[in-house]
């Protein structure tokens, strides 16, 4: 017997993100799975990060999800899916778990339209 999924636990970086008519938004560039029952965030941000130089990692690498504050802390509690958008001047996007409707492929199917998803700050 396998236990159930969310469509999000089948997303994996690289893959083609569409909207909810076909269309192509991006690629995915990372996967966050969060823990919807958690009270707070607190000890589901992001770490220290690790090699020779970690504070210069820190300085020229933003946190994510790079979001308002109550917006982030959602994501973070919830999980998310970074998707690095199509075209040069494109900000990228933020997927909630409700928004990924399904996962065929390579190809993640989204229930939602570009207008109703997160966009980087």
């Amino acid at each position: 017997m396998h236990a159930y999924q969310e469509p999000i636990d089948q997303v994996r970086s690289g893959m083609k993100v569409v909207d909810s008519d076909g269309k192509e938004l991006g690629t995915v560039e990372f996967v966050k799975l969060g823990d919807p029952q958690a009270a707070t965030t607190e000890g589901q941000e992001s770490g220290p990060r690790p090699g020779v130089v970690p504070i210069l990692a820190d300085v020229f690498t933003d946190p994510e999800p790079d979001l308002p504050p109550a917006l982030a802390a959602r994501l973070v509690r919830t999980g998310f899916v970074k998707v690095d958008a199509k075209g040069w001047f494109s900000r990228d996007l933020y997927v909630t778990p409700d928004q990924v409707a399904r996962v065929e492929g390579n190809v993640v199917h989204l229930s939602a339209d570009r207008g109703a998803l997160a966009m980087v700050s």
